[in-house]
């Protein structure tokens, strides 16, 4: 009997990264999901397990290596093997460059890209010791591609993470390991519900957008699939 694929989507309590575990799920694979607050994760191992895939819930802080280690090994444990990493976890800031303070730089900095680093870092040498192809795909933004008022930081996390996507891409092709980006625009999720109701923001954000309206967890997800 051949064994299923896994897959690994870190901040996967809501939003993008559950849509995302969600989709994989019904590709086939068996899904480990982290967040930092493991208790909110519930509701998308409950949605795995209904898509007839196995559910690993995992607590991770992406800010510190040696626990990103600790999470790699609990999954390669638990699944047998690692096949796909999903980098979804990241916060977001919406500051004036002016305004932003060392450690709301650091915390965006440490979460989005140092983080998706070293996550990176751990799958690639997880494959590479396997000597089994593998994928990992992290999710960036427009920000890290289009520049745009209040998003500095967040968005030079973002371009970091993109340049980050070549960079690996190159080093690990003769391992079979591939290295992809998807840079979401606006997507209408939780973490955006308080955007969302500024006024006047949801019209101004629209009408930058052709289509009108924004993107969808489901969307992203597909993306990824």
């Amino acid at each position: 009997m051949q064994q299923r694929r896994t897959a690994f989507v870190t901040g996967a309590s809501q939003g993008i990264g559950a849509a995302i575990a969600l989709a994989l799920a019904r590709d086939g694979f068996d899904v480990a999901v982290s967040s930092t607050r493991p208790e909110k994760l519930s509701e998308v191992v409950s949605g795995i397990v209904a898509a007839g895939a196995r559910a690993v819930p995992v607590a991770l802080d992406v800010r510190a290596p040696e626990i990103i280690e600790q999470a790699m090994a609990q999954v390669v444990t638990a699944c047998g093997r690692l096949d796909v990493l999903v980098n979804n976890a990241g916060v977001p800031l919406k500051k004036s460059a002016l305004e932003v303070t060392p450690a709301e730089w650091e915390t965006v900095i440490d979460v989005n890209l140092r983080g998706t680093f070293f996550m990176s870092q751990q799958m690639g040498r997880h494959l590479v010791r396997s000597g089994r192809p593998g994928c990992i795909v992290s999710i960036a933004s427009t920000h890290g591609l289009v520049a745009l008022e209040q998003r500095s930081a967040y968005g030079i996390s973002k371009a970091a993470i993109i340049h980050m996507t070549r960079m690996l891409a190159i080093e690990w092709a003769e391992h079979g390991v591939r290295v992809n980006a998807v840079a979401p625009g606006r997507v209408d999720t939780p973490s955006r519900a308080g955007a969302l109701a500024e006024p006047g923001y949801r019209d101004a954000a629209l009408a930058r957008i052709p289509l009108r309206r924004f993107g969808t967890a489901e969307e992203i997800a597909g993306a990824v699939s």
